[in-house]
């Protein structure tokens, strides 16, 4: 039976010769996990890790019960929202969701009607038909919170989410992943104690001296 679980034993990570996370354990259940630290703590390093773009450099992961090296099983049940979320500038934006679809194998029905529901979840339905390059910066981070969501995931990881948001659609924001926290796994990383505060039920905090 699959669990509904992150579970990581004796995590390390390195850059070279330089260690970024050492003999990191956590048990990571359904509801939102906040990880808060400054930048360079590692935050980052850690969410990638965990949807498979780095491989460990030792220790145990498994996602939902499968081993973190099974890539396309873990991609499969992950959204990942990275700091730095690009696309091709001249698509527009419903023809960005239908196509990172195709590339998660969902059928055109299912493409429609997720790419609907996702847009007015993360407020862009207005914008539906802009191109990528006419969004402003708070509007190409929905875009990418989007896309994270758009294969209904188990797992969802958000990286520095809120980041060139509004105070409104910061709020916003929070309450559509409070919303999916009651039934999925929802982590995300932040230097804004507000966001860990006002949503996270779980805080993982990382000292970098």
């Amino acid at each position: 039976m699959q669990s509904n679980r992150i579970t990581i034993s004796g995590l390390c990570q390195r850059y070279g010769r330089k260690p970024a996370l050492q003999d990191i354990s956590l048990d990571i259940g359904p509801g939102m996990t906040g990880l808060l630290g400054r930048n360079g703590a590692g935050k980052t390093t850690l969410m990638k890790t965990l949807v498979t773009l780095m491989p460990p450099a030792a220790g145990n992961i498994h996602i939902c019960g499968i081993p973190v090296n099974q890539t396309r099983k873990v991609r499969s049940i992950t959204g990942y929202l990275p700091q730095e979320f690009s696309m091709y500038p001249s698509m527009k934006v419903w023809e960005v969701l239908d196509y990172l679809g195709i590339l998660s194998g969902l059928d055109k029905p299912t493409r429609s009607r997720r790419t609907e529901e996702i847009l007015a979840a993360v407020n862009l339905t207005g914008e539906r038909d802009k191109k990528v390059k006419a969004l402003s910066g708070g509007m190409k981070r929905r875009l990418g919170v989007a896309q994270a969501l758009l294969h209904d995931p188990a797992v969802i990881i958000a990286d520095e989410p809120t980041v060139g948001l509004d105070p409104e659609e910061r709020v916003r924001l929070r309450t559509l992943l409070m919303g999916l926290a009651e039934e999925k796994i929802v982590i995300l990383s932040t230097h804004i104690v507000e966001d860990i505060e006002a949503a996270c039920e779980n805080v993982c905090f990382k000292y970098s001296p």
